[in-house]
């Protein structure tokens, strides 16, 4: 999302732009496909164990990654409700891929929290929510490119990969169930 910026002569009005709360919401989705380098940083799983970013994500499985605040009202809902569904279109394969939500609001969302939120969607054991300290969900968020320094500005944003090494497929925006799974397929079938 490119970042906008008043004109000088808008005064007093550019400091109130400042303070508004952006999502996109726009419909459709655009891809990419980018290499991205994951940061050594240890994050905390909505089990309580600390884990590796890095071994959690390079464990063999296809992955598919987006990034959540459980307080969110907005986008959050919508992409963690659209994961459930993809969960079971998955079929067969939903035991074969690591479904991932990282929490960009790690002061506010403990395991506990995590683990609550993930049961509001029904997340199976294929899907595991984390949180750590707030330096590990930037440094995450810097890696992926989804760093807005202000939770409430975040965007939908879905990342695919199907093994460690390979590259990744983004799928900024609000995808459909089907649109994952499509993804999910294209990602796999190009393994």
């Amino acid at each position: 999302m490119a970042d906008m910026q008043a004109p000088a002569t808008e005064g007093a009005n550019v400091g109130a732009a400042m303070h508004m709360h952006h999502h996109d919401l726009t419909p459709g989705t655009r891809r990419t496909t980018a290499e991205y380098t994951l940061p050594e940083v240890a994050l905390v799983r909505d089990d309580g164990k600390t884990v590796s970013l890095t071994d959690e994500l390079n464990d063999g499985r296809p992955v598919i990654l987006t990034f959540i605040y459980t307080t969110c009202t907005t986008i959050c809902p919508m992409v963690s409700q659209t994961f459930e569904e993809l969960q079971g279109k998955l079929g067969a394969d939903r035991d074969k891929v690591h479904l991932v939500s990282i929490s960009i609001d790690p002061e506010e969302d403990t395991p506990a929290r995590l683990k609550a939120y993930a049961a509001r969607f029904d997340a199976g054991p294929e899907w595991q929510h984390y949180t750590g300290t707030v330096e590990a969900s930037i440094a995450a968020q810097r890696a992926f490119n989804v760093y807005r320094g202000d939770k409430m500005n975040h965007t939908a944003v879905a990342f695919f990969r199907a093994a460690p090494g390979k590259p990744w497929l983004r799928l900024d925006g609000l995808a459909t169930p089907a649109e994952l799974l499509n993804a999910y397929h294209e990602v796999v079938a190009s393994n």
